[in-house]
């Protein structure tokens, strides 16, 4: 017989106690849970770029038309056929029928004035610089269709139409703010942008009416606009300075002490 130790028998191992029913279906329901939820995610992002593709071809189809009839139910409705839009999904991206998709309308243009500003050297150039050229590739992303354009601003100026006509004239002129690298916060923020809406209100009347091949009236009417505005500036920044130098009124009035 051998004299060495016996070794130890070897414990049996213990098994992994199973989950809970209860834990387990949790898990289940949470994950299905999230799943679902990044399903519907993709479901509504597809559903906002399918709208918006609609949108656009909705538009595509009614520039043409709109020169001749101008923006009017038939119009939607003729637009929304050849583009193969159903008349449900026509009622639901247009809720108020043609001043929706002149709002859209509106919309597109500035959206496609930013990426043609983005692919501009905008910080090379003095401030003025930069609203001229804000201002004229405005009215170049309009030009191929000037005359649905010109309807557009003629319905945007019937006075049951104002209140949407300065909405989308502040979208505009501020987008054409901050591409230009505005960044004020203070009451500039908004002198800026209602000078710049007459500005660019009237230089787009002009360009309205301007049948020269190379625009060139528009050209030296908005030059003309902003070099007014541009002198306004240092008239009121010489005036500050001036009154600055002048006790305030308040003080002025006051009774003189004895």
């Amino acid at each position: 017989m051998s004299d060495m130790p016996e070794k130890p028998a070897k414990k049996p191992a213990r098994k992994k106690a199973a989950p809970k029913p209860d834990v387990e279906a949790k898990r289940t329901d949470a994950s299905a849970g999230a799943q679902a939820k990044k399903m519907d995610a993709n479901k509504l992002d597809a559903k906002k770029t399918d709208d918006g593709q609609m949108r656009e071809a909705v538009l595509a189809a009614s520039l043409p038309h709109a020169a001749f009839d101008g923006f009017t139910d038939q119009l939607l409705q003729k637009a929304g056929l050849e583009a193969g839009i159903a008349k449900s999904d026509l009622a639901r991206l247009f809720e108020t029928g043609p001043l929706s998709l002149i709002e859209f309308y509106s919309s597109w243009a500035d959206a496609e004035m930013e990426k043609r500003l983005a692919a501009m050297d905008l910080k090379a150039m003095k401030i003025r610089e930069r609203i001229a050229a804000a201002v004229k590739t405005r009215l170049m992303v309009l030009k191929p269709q000037k005359e649905a354009a010109r309807r557009a601003a003629a319905l945007l100026s019937l006075p049951m139409h104002a209140a949407l006509g300065a909405k989308l004239m502040y979208r505009t002129v501020d987008a054409m703010w901050r591409a230009a690298g505005d960044t004020s916060t203070d009451f500039n923020f908004y002198t800026k942008r209602g000078i710049l809406a007459g500005v660019y209100g009237s230089t787009a009347l002009r360009w309205f009416n301007d049948t020269s091949e190379d625009e060139k009236p528009t050209d030296e009417f908005l030059a003309a606009r902003i070099e007014n505005v541009m002198q306004f500036e240092k008239f009121k920044a010489k005036a500050k300075e001036t009154l600055a130098n002048f006790p305030a009124f308040a003080d002025w009035a006051k009774p003189k002490e004895k």
